[in-house]
């Protein structure tokens, strides 16, 4: 079973936040609070905080100036993963990854399954890795943001969790593009 190793350090992880919204302003986004409020809270640095557009172009051009700035380790989005014309949010992290990371969509539905049953076939929420940089998208509501956060993130980003974490990866990430 998953638990956290006390005798390893802790070790803090930059994360960057983007919330996806044509009509959300900082001072009504519950969901991007939400997840700085958590990440703060579990020990690691809000490296930006970001209110991008759904649009493709626009959220790709985030994400790729994240995954180039070797300032952000993790980039965590909410909001665009469902499946109306304006949710485009799976599309732009698909378009960056070098690997998806499967399991991530997988057990955040999986999760969600208890609580709001059926309705979580409605959430697109994905994972992967570019260029050394994890990358989540998250639904848009304060409680999915809790879900992601509380019950994967918060533990695979923690690096004493056992019995492994995205962490202790971190340094292997970039290992094929050694020559």
């Amino acid at each position: 079973m998953s638990r956290i190793d006390e005798t390893k350090p802790f070790l803090p992880v930059n994360i960057a936040v983007m919330t996806v919204s044509d009509t959300r302003s900082e001072e009504d986004d519950k969901s991007g609070r939400t997840l700085v409020e958590r990440i703060e809270e579990a020990g690691h640095k809000v490296a930006a905080r970001v209110i991008v557009k759904d649009d493709v172009a626009d959220i790709t051009a985030q994400l790729r100036a994240w995954i180039d700035d070797p300032g952000v380790d993790v980039v965590i989005s909410t909001g665009g993963t469902g499946v109306t014309g304006r949710d485009v949010t799976p599309e732009a992290f698909h378009a960056v990854y070098d690997k998806e990371i499967v399991g991530f969509g997988e057990m955040f539905r999986w999760i969600s399954v208890a609580k709001i049953g059926s309705s979580t076939i409605q959430s697109r929420a994905t994972g992967g890795v570019a260029n050394g940089t994890y990358l989540f998208a998250l639904p848009g509501s304060p409680g999915a943001c809790r879900d992601g956060w509380d019950e994967i993130l918060k533990w695979q980003l923690d690096s004493r969790h056992r019995p492994c974490n995205l962490v202790e990866l971190m340094p292997r990430l970039k290992e094929h593009l050694k020559g």
